[in-house]
């Protein structure tokens, strides 16, 4: 069985590790433990908390068995690392309402069938922790000198809020986690984003002091878009896991708009699809380039929303834009349908419509009227206040909207009026 630490090195996953060479020889071993901590301050993981969510996947596919740890024992303290400012402080109620939704959502990526892999929540030994023996046992083993050294404290001591010592407690208690999990479930690997290095190396020296023995982390790079954007954010917000914020369809429309140079990066993260095809795609222009973006975004989509999601985000979009079949010799193993839709797309009556137009903005009332969608302006105006106007699925309410091409999805632009009135506008450069 190939390394799984050779398999997230080539897929893009690895930034940093800690005793590179004994790590490795540490996961020849099948079987062996790993965790990552997920921060429950909201009720929903998003798409930049996939490279941690994909990892553990990885780990999991590769024979090694993930924990996923609920931070509802460190939420109620706050991460510095990252921040210029102190985080809200959330109630234990709300933390552990969002460790609950958390919890589902990753039950998508790992089987946690028969122990496969575990759920534990870090405020079921946190919030019993004492004081005085945790200064005693625990913060004895930490330099001040060290900690302050560390990114994450650094970047808070230079701002002009500064760093509190309730956040300064946090790098502590991560480290006392990663004891807790090597302790109860020989967890030795740790693993998060490249912002959680200090406090994984903090773990690693307390479980070398307190237990003598070697433990291990992974941090893993911050993904950006080629155009600059970080991983997940759109102009309409972040692209959210749970289906109630985030809907599948639009989940998958977030995928097919991957600009053309992260389509195959974006297919090593986010998808299990063979390296061999992934590296073809490299190679792939135009059309056959867009049919790659459609099994990336179909294979994503299956993954966090299932099967049945995938293929109704699949045939949604062809039924709206116009069916493209991916052909079979593009990355073949993929269950990406290839026979067609089946939508009837050219009944979805379509007009063209000039870039320059876009680029002034017109209110959608108009274009409803135009379109033919509504009889008038004034019906335009009733219809989009009683919320039955839509744009690429997405409800529109505000009736002083304004129609531009930061609306457009594959050049172009549909617009339905109630449940089944579609006209679709496409863009003519």
């Amino acid at each position: 069985m190939t390394n799984v630490l050779d398999i997230l090195e080539e897929r893009g996953f690895i930034d940093n590790t800690t005793h590179n060479e004994e790590l490795k020889s540490y996961l020849d071993t099948p079987g062996r433990t790993c965790y990552i901590g997920f921060d429950p301050t909201g009720s929903s993981l998003h798409v930049g908390n996939l490279v941690p969510i994909m990892s553990l996947a990885q780990m999991q596919r590769n024979g090694h068995r993930p924990i996923a740890v609920v931070g509802g024992g460190t939420g109620l303290i706050g991460d510095p690392s990252g921040k210029t400012e102190m985080r809200k402080l959330l109630t234990e109620e709300t933390l552990n309402g969002n460790a609950a939704a958390i919890k589902g959502q990753l039950s998508r990526f790992l089987d946690f069938s028969e122990e496969k892999a575990l759920m534990v929540n870090n405020a079921d030994w946190l919030t019993e922790l004492k004081y005085i023996p945790l200064l005693r046992d625990i913060g004895r083993h930490f330099s001040i000198n060290r900690m302050i050294k560390a990114e994450s404290y650094r970047v808070r001591l230079e701002s002009d809020e500064g760093l509190s010592f309730i956040e300064f407690n946090y790098m502590i208690l991560q480290a006392y986690d990663f004891l807790k999990l090597f302790t109860d479930y020989d967890c030795a690997v740790q693993m998060g984003g490249s912002d959680q290095w200090g406090n994984i190396v903090a773990g690693v020296e307390l479980i070398r002091r307190m237990r003598g023995k070697t433990a291990f982390g992974i941090t893993f790079p911050l993904i950006m878009t080629s155009s600059g954007i970080k991983m997940g954010k759109t102009h309409k917000g972040a692209v959210w896991l749970d289906p109630e914020q985030t809907s599948p369809y639009d989940y998958y429309q977030y995928w097919i708009n991957t600009d053309d140079r992260d389509v195959a990066r974006f297919l090593a993260l986010y998808t299990f699809l063979p390296m061999d095809e992934i590296r073809a795609v490299e190679k792939l222009e135009g059309a056959d380039l867009n049919s790659a973006k459609i099994v990336l975004a179909f294979e994503a989509t299956r993954i966090a929303h299932g099967a049945q999601e995938a293929e109704n985000a699949y045939r949604a979009a062809a039924r709206m834009f116009g069916e493209r079949q991916v052909p079979e010799s593009i990355l073949r193993t993929s269950t990406v349908p290839r026979k067609g839709a089946g939508t009837q797309a050219d009944s979805v009556p379509t007009s063209s419509i000039p870039m320059n137009r876009l680029g002034e903005g017109i209110p959608l009332f108009k274009l409803l009227t135009e379109t033919g969608l509504t009889d008038s302006s004034s019906a335009s105006r009733r219809l989009i206040s009683q919320g039955g106007s839509y744009i690429n699925g997405r409800r529109i309410d505000a009736s002083d909207y304004m129609v531009t091409a930061a609306d457009m999805e594959e050049d172009a632009i549909l617009i339905r009026a109630g449940k089944k009135r579609y006209h679709r506008l496409v863009a003519e450069k």
